[in-house]
């Protein structure tokens, strides 16, 4: 453990970062996965292996694993010849190193940007994270073969059938070439990443279990500190999901019972694995400011330790976390008080999560900060499950990405937390949503990330935002990329996308809406769009999509409208909005819920801002959490505090499970002296994000308190002067109102038919105090008088309502705040404004006098509010589009009253319950399509660092590895049959009759070929199938004689017994021949797999096969003569053996069948060599480095010697009718899994 005395290690600067995680191919699609909280956790993708092979749900069943489902690395496209490697290589090497190729790639062009093709790659290395890797697990499995040939003899097997029987099983291993042992590897994880990517400092991979991914980012610090390298690409590395680790996690017992992880949850009862790969870039701090790199966050401390003597190997031990926890913070030099975010290590274990949290009590508790529950507890494993070797990395991406966007991300699937954990006095909540991450006043935001390994290895890394004016600020709306003079930035979390169209005609719209591919990145089309969008053409289109589905359906929701009615504009909330010039407004006859509504004139908008009332709890979360300029404002008040308590923890206060403190919340937002400041900061937000697209007022008005946010928006009054001036007319007013009382009450009528009502009463206490609407009053007073009032007018058919308000106020009631209020404006500085402000008590402009305006101020607190005729005065200016910038949507709607039956447009921002971002880019949309000209500072679709080449093959790659076997077709029997074992003992005939034979997959046609109809299979006859449906279909091919050869030997097992006792044999793939058993060959066959020469000639043919045979394609297999076949078969194969010469014509055939591809895959062999050494030459040359033994290249393809096709057949083979038909097995071909062996070229 590092000294406590001793002095902080030098800041690490993460420059870059990369990850194919699941769900995601890319760090950006993964934080978007991350803060939208998505559950990655899936059933286990048959390409992976079967369930019904390996899942029983007994827990104590043996080599079975109770769980179904984990996380799964997506399938992508990998081109081998981007690396340099030869295709022919990949089946060999483990998909974890082909990943990690891939990932440390985007990693390295992320940190080296414009500079990836130039810079000196002479200090740069790799360490990562790594454990076993599948590859060699299965060829190891190869080399059981003596064990199985002695198990078939002890059985009574012949030695041909025993031979035979171990070259079937071995086609489901990978084969053995000299890339095997290479790319089986564990170290080569990394070994391959520096020399493809060619990095000269050190590359090695580690293997801490669990906390790998940990371990390799602090030997890369190391490897930093020591000055050893100048940068370093580290993370974790994790593929591997296969049957033997899903067992291995069961019976520890560590897999959750109920298929699902749920760290810190009270429904917690274990983890679930994944797959993921996730890489960081490191560079020392002063070096990455010194070139300018973009900077996502900084590693200021890591600390380590191991538990020593435990209870069990793998069981976690709280003090060995709580060294490793002293250890971060001494080297960082600051403590845990200031961490606003740890990302657990949180497994979903009960035993694991409950010593994690107690370890973290211990030392956060006890760092002398007294309140509770101030830092955000989380796991990225409640969506991904436990990624093994890359879980660190993956905890350590989502830490980083947080700090760069200023987000607090959530931890899913926690619907109680754990009791037992005692979370609620400790400093620990369990952050449950995104949430905006105000900035303290007197620290960066930090964070720190744990990883634990079985073993006893814990590590933990505190981290720490970008300095001021480090590269990449503060998370905006580019993508990747960097370099020198660069800084564009991962995106937010993505959201809602605004896509726009002008055009000269309707029918030129609905032709760009037809032409556009929704299968591009959503956002990728919106940034188009923008860029091309003139708003000065007459038609206009806006369409607003939070997906590629919800794109899609725009986009035919909007061509089919305009093609229905082309001069009639409309609008939605949803996000459809469209213009059209000489139109004229009609009612909404298309049933779609969407009214025509006709565009105004291009007029500049007006702002509206909202008093108190339209406040409520997490108001303006979407927006800041998108917008770096909504966070910005809340940023620059982080430390204003009141009464201890920051303003923006009462506006994004921390989840909560108890519903009372949920109302408390509420309640305490309710109070003036919270809602005035808070409603001030989110309007100023949206201020500042509209202020960023070009969008300013001509003149603004607010209603009650709103007016002095207005005054702001306009230049009066600073921003830190409102929220000062909010702050306290609400504690004034709550003064007042401990003292006066009083309600307020809105009545559903008419001014005229309210005062009529109010005429001759007594008590005089009752005030008309806001006019919002022909049809809208709200009147104050003390509550009897408001009881009397009310009491008249439902006696007059007049609909009442009471009103949420501390006391009544804008009447007398509260004059007593007037001369304290004077008293703070006195030391406010008042500005000239930039725009009109319409006042509320008259309806008319602000003067510009700084004396009056401050008695304008302090006469507002008792003046009614007219909002009427400051609508009508706007309206009366020439405004036409009112936007209301603030909480809720009160406004828009009283606008809607006031102007109704005249030509206008009221747009709302933000509603309570719905997506904020989304409303914010429909209002967006709607005020371009309206023709405000609006400024979009998209930037230009971001480089992936240096310049990448037009891919040339691409192979299908996922996380099990490439080329395998197994998992057979999908038509293809199971060894289980189903999901709970049973005794083959019990198994009747009658059940191996129910297995159909397995069929081979057709190839499929040209894309302008129509595919052939397949024959219908033959009625099913009597009479029992083997299982292993190991009866083959014979190609066009001529017969044998029959053969002598030996007889089944005595005490050997039937056919029949072979169905009862062995599992059945998956059929090999069709176009690959078996590979002979040692002694079974035959002059032009292959032999234990390798190709047998072109020339060879085969036996001449005797005799013919029977008339009415059907061609079909073969199953490959080993040539078995017939006297091979036991004559108690001819009892289980019942109808089939009734076929004259059935069995000699099939052995005949497969015998040609594999000369010809022995002779085919011989010249192809030769072919392959050629085209890879030119190959390799031709990439050597692009890359500008000379190749290993390459040729030189001449006309890019060597010359091929001339092959005569009559030379690859047997010279004995003669055209021949096909074989009979077998009664009972199928002969038309079925489906089958995609074929993941074949490249498949862009």
């Amino acid at each position: 453990m590092r000294r406590t005395d001793s002095p902080p290690q030098p800041p690490i600067a993460v420059v870059g970062v990369g990850a194919i995680m699941p769900g995601s191919t890319d760090a950006a699609g993964f934080w978007n996965s991350i803060v939208r909280g998505e559950d990655l956790i899936t059933e286990v993708p048959r390409s992976h292996w079967l369930v019904e092979d390996y899942y029983d749900p007994d827990p104590a069943a043996i080599d079975k694993t109770y769980v179904r489902r984990g996380s799964f690395l997506p399938t992508i496209d990998f081109d081998p010849a981007e690396f340099g490697i030869p295709p022919s290589v990949v089946p060999a090497t483990d998909t974890a190193q082909l990943f990690a190729l891939q990932v440390a790639d985007q990693t390295l062009r992320d940190a080296l940007g414009d500079e990836y093709d130039t810079a000196d790659r002479g200090g740069i290395g790799c360490i990562l994270g790594s454990g076993n890797l599948e590859l060699l697990s299965e060829i190891d499995l190869r080399l059981g073969r003596p064990m199985w040939f002695k198990a078939l003899r002890e059985l009574g097997y012949s030695t041909e059938d025993a031979h035979g029987i171990c070259d079937h099983v071995l086609k489901g291993y990978p084969q053995w070439q000299e890339a095997t042992l290479p790319g089986g590897l564990g170290n080569i994880v990394a070994g391959r990443v520096a020399n493809r990517l060619n990095l000269h400092a050190v590359n090695y991979t580690v293997d801490a279990a669990c906390a790998s991914s940990l371990a390799a980012v602090s030997a890369g610090v190391n490897e930093l500190v020591l000055g050893r390298a100048d940068m370093i690409i580290s993370g974790g590395v994790d593929a591997l999901n296969n049957p033997c680790t899903f067992v291995s996690f069961c019976k520890t017992p560590a897999l959750s019972p109920t298929e699902d992880c749920r760290p810190f949850s009270a429904q917690a009862d274990g983890t679930m694995l994944g797959e993921g790969v996730a890489m960081v870039a490191l560079k020392r701090l002063a070096d990455a400011r010194r070139d300018g790199n973009k900077i996502y966050a900084v590693i200021r401390g890591i600390g380590s330790s191991s538990d020593g003597r435990g209870a069990a190997i793998y069981a976690p031990a709280p003090g060995g976390q709580v060294r490793a926890l002293h250890a971060a913070y001494a080297d960082a030099g600051y403590g845990p008080e200031t961490v606003g975010l740890v990302e657990a290590h949180g497994t979903g274990t009960v035993v694991g999560d409950r010593t994690e949290v107690t370890a973290l009590t211990e030392v956060f508790g006890g760092c002398g900060r007294d309140e509770d529950r101030w830092c955000a507890l989380g796991s990225v494993k409640s969506q991904i499950g436990h990624t093994k070797s890359a879980a660190g990395a993956a905890g350590l991406i989502k830490a980083v990405l947080a700090l760069h966007h200023h987000t607090l991300p959530p931890t899913i699937k926690v619907a109680e937390p754990n009791a037992d954990l005692g979370l609620d006095s400790s400093p620990f909540y369990l952050n449950t949503v995104s949430r905006p991450w105000v900035r303290p006043a007197d620290h960066p935001r930090r964070a720190s990330v744990s990883s634990f390994g079985f073993g006893g290895i814990n590590f933990h890394i505190a981290l720490e935002e970008a300095p001021a004016h480090a590269g990449g600020g503060s998370g905006g709306t580019g993508g990747s990329g960097g370099g020198r003079g660069r800084q564009p930035r991962l995106p937010r979390a993505a959201g809602s996308e605004l896509v726009l169209f002008g055009a000269d005609t309707p029918e030129e719209i609905v032709a760009a809406l037809r032409a556009i591919d929704t299968s591009r990145p959503t956002a990728g089309i919106a940034r188009a769009s923008r860029r091309e969008f003139d708003s000065r053409r007459p038609v206009r289109l806006a369409l607003v999509a939070g997906s590629a589905e919800q794109l899609g359906t725009r986009i035919d929701q909007a061509a089919n409208l305009i093609g229905q009615r082309p001069r009639e504009p409309f609008t939605n909330p949803r996000g459809l909005h469209y213009a059209v010039p000489n139109h004229a407004a009609q009612t909404d006859e298309s049933g779609t819920g969407i009214p025509p509504v006709p565009p105004p004139p291009a007029a500049p908008p007006a702002f509206l801002f909202p008093g108190q009332g339209s406040q409520y709890v997490g108001m303006g979360t979407d927006v800041a959490l998108r917008y770096p300029a909504a966070q910005e404002v809340w940023d620059r008040f982080g430390g204003l505090c009141f009464g201890g308590t920051p303003l923006h923890q009462v506006v994004f206060p921390p989840p909560t499970f108890d519903e009372a403190e949920r109302a408390a919340r509420q309640s305490t937002l309710t109070a003036a002296e919270w809602a005035q400041p808070a409603i001030a900061l989110h309007s100023l937000a949206l201020l500042a994000v509209l202020d960023g697209y070009g969008v300013r007022p001509p003149c603004v008005a607010g209603h009650s308190f709103g007016e002095l946010t207005a005054l702001c928006a306009a230049g009066v009054l600073d921003a830190e002067s409102l929220i000062i001036l909010a702050r306290r007319r609400g504690e004034l007013l709550r003064n007042t109102t401990e003292r006066a009382g009083g309600r307020m009450l809105a009545a559903v009528a008419a001014h005229d038919d309210v005062a009529a009502a109010l005429d001759g009463l007594p008590d005089p206490d009752v005030w008309v105090a806001n006019h919002n609407a022909p049809k809208q009053l709200v009147l104050s007073g003390t509550a009897a008088a408001l009881e009397t009032v009310q009491g008249k007018l439902a006696a007059e058919g007049i609909a009442t309502r009471w009103l949420e308000t501390a006391t009544a106020f804008h009447c007398p009631l509260v004059a007593a705040a007037r001369d304290p209020l004077r008293e703070v404006l006195e030391g406010i500085e008042i500005h000239p404004a930039r725009c009109e402000v319409i006042a509320g008590s008259d309806g008319q402009p602000y003067p510009t006098d700084p004396a009056l305006i401050r008695e304008r101020i302090v006469d507002q607190l008792t003046a009614q509010v007219l909002f009427v005729d400051q609508i009508e005065t706007m309206y009366a200016d020439g405004v036409r589009t009112f936007v209301e910038v603030g909480p809720g949507g009160t406004l828009t709607g009283l606008v809607n009253q006031i102007l109704d039956g005249r030509e206008h447009l009221a747009i709302s921002l933000d509603r309570r319950g719905q997506d904020g971002d989304a409303m914010l880019q429909s209002a967006l949309g709607q005020l371009a399509v309206q023709g405000t000209r609006l400024t979009f500072d998209d930037p230009p679709p971001a480089p992936a660092g240096g310049r990448r080449r037009k891919p040339v093959m691409t192979m299908q790659i996922d996380g099990s590895n490439y080329g395998r076997n197994y998992p057979p077709p999908l038509d293809e029997p199971s060894p289980n049959g189903d999901h709970a074992p049973r005794s083959v003992a019990t198994a009747s005939p009658t059940t191996a009759a129910a297995v159909a034979a397995p069929t081979v997959p057709a190839p499929a046609p040209a894309d302008d070929v129509a595919a052939p109809a397949r024959p219908a299979a033959p009625a099913a006859q009597p009479g029992p199938v083997p299982v292993d449906g190991a009866i083959p279909t014979a190609p066009t091919a001529p017969t044998a004689p029959t053969a002598a050869g030996p007889q089944t030997p005595p005490g050997a097992p039937s056919r029949a017994a072979e169905t009862m006792a062995t599992p059945p044999l998956a059929a090999p793939p069709a176009a690959e021949p078996m590979p002979a058993a040692p002694g079974m060959g035959e002059p032009g066959v292959a032999v234990a797999g390798t190709p047998a020469p072109a020339t060879t000639a085969a036996e001449p043919m005797a005799t013919a096969p029977p008339a009415g045979a059907m061609a079909t394609a073969p199953s490959a297999g080993v040539p078995v003569t017939a006297a091979e076949v036991p004559a108690t078969g001819a009892a289980l194969m019942g109808d089939v053996v009734t076929a004259p010469g059935w069995w000699p014509a099939v052995v005949e055939a497969h015998r040609q069948t594999a000369q010809v591809q022995a002779a085919y895959q011989h010249l192809m062999t030769e072919a392959q060599v050629e085209f890879l050494r030119t190959s390799e030459a031709i990439c050597a040359r692009l890359a500008g480095a000379p190749a290993m033994d390459a040729p030189p290249v001449a006309g890019y393809l060597p010359a091929m010697p001339a092959v005569n096709p009559a030379a690859l057949l047997p010279p004995a083979v003669t055209p021949a009718t096909a074989l009979p038909a077998v009664p009972g097995v199928p002969t038309s071909t079925g489906p089958g899994r995609p074929n993941r062996h074949r490249p498949v070229r862009p």
